[in-house]
């Protein structure tokens, strides 16, 4: 057998090296572009497609005033699911289910059900709710939702957006309004939709609240579209309303997440697949949502004794006049809890998500103010999650705080607002406004009975009360009292219990019995 000369291993030992360093860079190559693909984008470019430049994705498609839209037939196995709604309209909606997208599914489905569920409670003369979906981004680790709905009652039918933003590899789901960095960063994008908003739209009342700023997405040059419900921020027969803010403005107020549905929501879409299951399966939830306004100041300690903390309470609105009260109460940076009534707020849903935006705590009065402690379960229910679905749809906040009309309170509603999780809150100080309609008697009344920790009952729905109040906030701020919420004033509340001021554990045990019509006679009532 020959053997090589030593000359030809010197020219084979050379290729060998070469071709071991060659396959070493294939491996890296490798696996740095499966670390750039990440879990949730298909990672067959390459086998599908050929070179890097042979697979650019191709761009967005979507008019350039709305959303983008992905093809459905673009992402792989994507099947369609329908709601199970077990209530008494008709609803029909769909919805899609991914592969290794199962928290996206879950989350879908519990959140559709609330809201036709809130649909339904808000509106007694609820018919249908009806829903379908489209994407509008299918990209890296980032999927967008977009559900059109049609909500019909005995007024009529109204078109409504919602956009929900879901991440692949983590398992999170999020609404539109987390795409935007910050509260303080709403609040300028709803400063410029209003300066970009139609004709036909009331600028004033385009504010910061989540409600608001549940369909926010991206065309396909990435500038941002907010989009309106029918009759949110315009008359109803203007139907859906959508506005475009240009990409340089939207860019920093942008939260990471906005950054990354951006980015995914410009590319075009062939063959989205979600590789991998997600780490966690939960609902996304930040340390802060824009849109989502706590009653609660954490400047403020009223448990300090150099802070001497006063609520002042108004029932039964919100009135024809609660503008001007709210503006005197931003005059002095105060705060103020209101118990809101059902049919009032179908008459004036704007100035309750003002009340909300300017920091204001929103608690239930139920719809139409009869005696709890006189009805049955299933009625005082009714009574109560009507205005529980109203103020949600207005704002996107879950009221935790109610009041018994005429504080009229017996075993049953503690029972039942324990279950519904909402603390009975009654007072400490009545002007007996309702009844006397004079604004100095009602002044002398509310400065009279002012203490740390007092909680005063007044009506938002009398004029003269308005009239006394701008006095009464005047001289509680001249005397150094701070004017806070009721939910500021007492901390964590006991979902049932009842609470009289700011001094909870003078109210344990405290009899229920007695305090039926203190908040007015029948005859208020009839005002209502």
């Amino acid at each position: 057998m020959n053997k090589e000369s030593p000359r030809a291993k010197a020219v084979l030992r050379p290729l060998v090296t070469a071709l071991v360093a060659l396959v070493v860079l294939s491996g890296l190559l490798f696996f740095a572009a499966r670390s750039v693909w990440g879990p949730g984008q298909l990672a067959s470019n390459d086998a599908a497609h050929g070179s890097a430049e042979e697979s650019a994705p191709p761009p967005a498609t979507g008019e350039p005033d709305r959303l983008t839209v992905v093809d459905p037939a673009d992402v792989v196995d994507v099947e369609e699911a329908e709601l199970s709604y077990d209530g008494d309209i008709a609803a029909t909606v769909t919805y899609p289910v991914l592969p290794n997208a199962e928290p996206l599914a879950d989350f879908l489905s519990r959140a559709l059900d609330t809201d036709v569920a809130a649909f339904e409670a808000a509106n007694p003369g609820a018919e249908s709710y009806t829903a379908a979906w489209d994407l509008t981004a299918a990209e890296g680790t980032t999927v967008g939702v977009r559900m059109t709905s049609t909500e019909t009652d005995s007024e009529g039918s109204r078109e409504c957006h919602t956009t929900y933003w879901y991440e692949t590899d983590t398992g999170l789901a999020h609404g539109s309004n987390e795409l935007i960095a910050g509260q303080d960063e709403l609040a300028e994008l709803a400063g410029l939709v209003r300066d970009r908003a139609p004709d036909d739209v009331d600028a004033s009342v385009v504010l910061p609240v989540a409600a608001l700023f549940d369909s926010v997405g991206f065309n396909p040059d990435g500038d941002l579209v907010v989009e309106f419900d029918a009759g949110q921020v315009a008359a109803p027969d203007a139907g859906p309303v959508h506005v475009v803010v240009e990409r340089d403005e939207a860019e920093p107020l942008l939260s990471e997440l906005g950054v990354r549905a951006r980015d995914a929501a410009t590319v075009g879409v062939e063959a989205f697949a979600v590789a991998e299951r997600p780490e966690a399966d939960k609902d996304g939830v930040t340390e802060e949502r824009p849109g989502v306004i706590s009653p609660v100041d954490d400047e403020v300690d009223c448990s300090d004794p150099e802070t001497r903390c006063v609520a002042l309470t108004y029932d039964d609105g919100p009135g024809g006049r609660t503008p001007e009260l709210l503006d005197t109460l931003a005059e002095y940076d105060a705060r103020a809890t209101f118990f809101v009534t059902g049919v009032p707020v179908m008459e004036q849903p704007r100035i309750v998500r003002r009340a909300y935006a300017e920091g204001h705590e929103i608690a239930n009065h139920t719809l139409s103010h009869p005696d709890l402690s006189a009805l049955g379960q299933g009625a005082a229910r009714d009574e109560l999650e009507t205005v529980q679905a109203q103020v949600y749809r207005e704002t996107g906040y879950t009221m935790d705080l109610m009041r018994p009309p005429y504080g009229a309170t017996d075993d049953g509603v503690a029972s039942l607002t324990e279950e519904m999780g909402l603390a009975q809150i009654l007072w400490s100080v009545d002007t007996n406004d309702w009844k006397d309609r004079n604004s100095s008697v009602v002044t002398r009344r509310a400065l009279g009975g002012a203490s740390d920790g007092a909680i005063i009952l007044m009506h938002d729905i009398h004029d003269t009360t308005v009239e006394a109040s701008h006095q009464i906030i005047r001289e509680l701020d001249a005397r150094g009292y701070t004017m806070v919420t009721v939910s500021q004033l007492l901390g964590t509340t006991t979902p049932g219990s009842a609470y009289h001021d700011g001094h909870p554990e003078e109210d344990a045990g405290a009899d229920h019995e007695g305090h039926e019509h203190a908040d007015g006679a029948d005859e208020e009532h009839g005002e209502d």
